[in-house]
């Protein structure tokens, strides 16, 4: 299969809509523009200490109308998968987020991972159970071969989630990202696709 033919397989597949036992993920769509901006604002303070710097409007609804746009631009493109957490029982309420982002082809097949909770939902297993299934996901409609996840070395809820999910160690980067005005430290993990093998009629075949 060549580029062109993946690329129009992208902008034709629906977006996702994945459901677990007690949450719903799905890409944020026109409506949802207030409430993603809600749930930054009031997690902010929570989730400054592991975020790069916030872009200018990053907590307004504005900001958001036009991000949703963008994210599904990407999905189209077959570039990202930006997903949104909703508990089944509030299923208007965003509770946490799963990017995969950074989508490379080629010889690599991988991709990046990045994700975060909101903090009065910590504690419950909720991203273990969103990531499974996101996973799972990503692995069989994208077809690729690894997803890369990495963690500063304090932040031990990060680091178990991603063991829980069968993600290995491979690396230890200095001064990776900077993080709330910092350079910090990551651990590197990454985590193959154990169907791997039977993408493409059993052939593992790559454009």
């Amino acid at each position: 299969m060549n580029l062109l033919s993946k690329n129009n397989d992208f902008m034709t597949r629906e977006t996702p809509h994945l459901e677990t036992a007690r949450l719903i993920l799905r890409l944020g769509e026109p409506g949802d523009a207030k409430e993603i901006a809600r749930f930054y604002l009031e997690n902010k303070e929570y989730l400054t200490p592991w975020s790069p710097e916030w872009p200018p409007g990053f907590f307004t609804e504005k900001y958001w109308q036009e991000q949703i746009r963008l994210n599904l631009s990407d999905f189209r493109s077959g570039l990202a998968i930006k997903l949104f957490i909703f508990p089944k029982d509030q299923p208007q309420k965003i509770i946490g987020v799963a990017n995969f982002t950074n989508v490379i082809r080629g010889a690599f097949q991988a991709c990046y991972l990045g994700y975060n909770l909101a903090e009065t939902a910590q504690g419950h297993g909720y991203m273990v159970e969103a990531l499974q299934t996101a996973i799972d996901y990503v692995f069989a409609e994208y077809k690729l071969h690894r997803i890369m996840a990495n963690y500063m070395p304090h932040n031990r809820r990060s680091g178990s989630v991603l063991r829980r999910l069968g993600f290995g160690v491979e690396g230890y980067a200095r001064d990776y990202v900077m993080i709330a005005g910092e350079w910090q430290d990551h651990i590197l993990t990454s985590l193959p696709n154990p169907h791997w093998g039977l993408v493409d009629g059993g052939q593992g075949k790559v454009a």
